[in-house]
């Protein structure tokens, strides 16, 4: 694993000098260190943008919120602890704010801060985004995926060379393979794989949002009727779709199509309708969700209560599934505001005959957490991660996939990837 480069911010200055020490004795020897903003804003234009820092709240000059604003705008960190003080609901909603803003919080930790703990959490960020290329400054992007290919012109093609799916499976509560999730991934010749919040301001800007949308669904059908081939049974695949493609007269018809051109029910697709503003938008959403019920589609509501949807929509409109954003489910285990959350989610779901999603699974206590709650299917990089074409097949014949041989547990067969949608 690479060595990391870490920020502290922290105006104690004994309190600085430990989680110095603390961080020399993990193995980070490249650290910055201010004892407020302008002082870290300073070094970080001295020294260049890091991998994680590590912020207080309460500071004598300013405060912490100021900074993590900062980092976020500037795109200068890549991950953030936050130490405190504060009461843990402040605590909370610091994070909330900084997720918001497109940063990863590995984890809030009270003052004094623990050695052990703050180990933990930075091996919690090597695994999980050591490994990756970071997320590129739109200009870069622009550069790295040749806007020309993406004008009008060229754009089909681009979509076609450069955009593929990743699949992260998802599981049943005794462990049977229940579907997978694609996941729309840019496949760079130099760069490597690149995450969504790299290319998607590139597409959109392009006006190819859609025909990336498109290019999963094919590649999400085509990878369904293959495992039906060789197994008699079609792998279910959800797919996100975005409203604006919902509300098309003839989106309905063209999915008919090309479902019909690979043979598969469409019972085995669900769309993945993501939660915002757009599913308040009346007659066309609901007149497209309809159009897709009849036709066979399922229809999941991604994110659920991080966007706009009200429970009235959810009476409204013919939902199947309701998928709990990963927020409330990263660290359940160990917030009872969190399980009581989920909890009561499943509970209304459950009611309602709505299939649940617990997404973003990522440790073993939140394994065992989700377990405890009952019937719902489990996804995160801790039963199973996002795989390729060429990884998932293998993947699926080691879980069983089928009803013959169900799988005792999560497996720990599989490649890690970078997680993220």
């Amino acid at each position: 694993m690479r060595a990391l480069k870490v920020l502290i911010l922290e105006d104690n200055a004994f309190q600085l000098m430990a989680l110095h020490q603390m961080l020399n004795a993990t193995g980070v020897f490249d650290v910055l260190t201010a004892e407020n903003v302008e002082g870290a804003r300073q070094s970080l234009a001295n020294r260049g943008p890091i991998d994680v820092a590590i912020c207080d709240l309460h500071l004598e000059e300013g405060d912490g919120l100021e900074l993590i604003r900062s980092l976020a705008e500037g795109r200068e960190a890549q991950a953030l602890i936050i130490l405190s003080s504060a009461e843990p609901e402040v605590l909370e909603g610091a994070a909330y704010m900084a997720r918001q803003q497109g940063l990863h919080v590995l984890g809030c930790l009270r003052k004094p801060a623990s050695a052990a703990a703050l180990a933990d959490l930075l091996a919690t960020y090597q695994q999980r985004f050591a490994r990756q290329r970071p997320g590129l400054p739109l200009a870069q992007v622009c550069e790295l995926l040749s806007l020309h290919e993406l004008q009008a012109c060229a754009g089909a093609s681009a979509i076609e060379k450069y955009a593929v799916a990743h699949f992260q499976p998802r599981l049943t509560q005794d462990g049977r393979v229940a579907g997978v999730e694609a996941l729309a991934r840019w496949q760079h010749p130099v760069q490597g794989v690149l995450l969504p919040a790299s290319f998607m301001p590139v597409l959109e800007y392009a006006g190819l949002a859609q025909a990336l949308t498109w290019r999963v669904l094919e590649q999400a059908v085509s990878l369904s009727a293959e495992v039906r081939f060789a197994t008699d049974e079609a792998l279910p695949v959800t797919v996100g779709i975005p409203g604006s493609l919902l509300e098309q007269v003839d989106f309905a018809g063209r999915l008919k199509t090309l479902l019909e051109r690979f043979g598969l029910p469409a019972e085995c697709l669900t769309l993945d309708v993501l939660e915002s503003a757009e599913l308040n938008n009346g007659i066309a959403l609901a007149e497209g969700l309809l159009r897709l019920r009849m036709l066979g589609c399922q229809l999941s509501i991604g994110d659920f209560g991080l966007g706009a949807t009200s429970l009235q929509r959810l009476l409204e409109l013919p939902f199947t599934e309701l998928k709990i954003a990963s927020p409330f489910v990263v660290g359940m285990a160990a917030d009872s505001r969190k399980a009581a959350i989920v909890s009561g989610a499943l509970r209304m779901a459950q009611g309602m005959n709505v299939q649940v999603v617990l997404g973003g699974v990522e440790s073993e206590s939140d394994y065992q957490a989700v377990i405890a709650l009952g019937d719902s299917l489990i996804q995160g990089d801790f039963v199973a991660p996002p795989m390729d074409r060429t990884e998932l097949l293998p993947w699926l014949d080691v879980a069983g996939f089928g009803p013959a041989r169900p799988l005792r547990g999560p497996l720990g067969y599989g490649p890690t990837h970078a997680m993220g949608q």
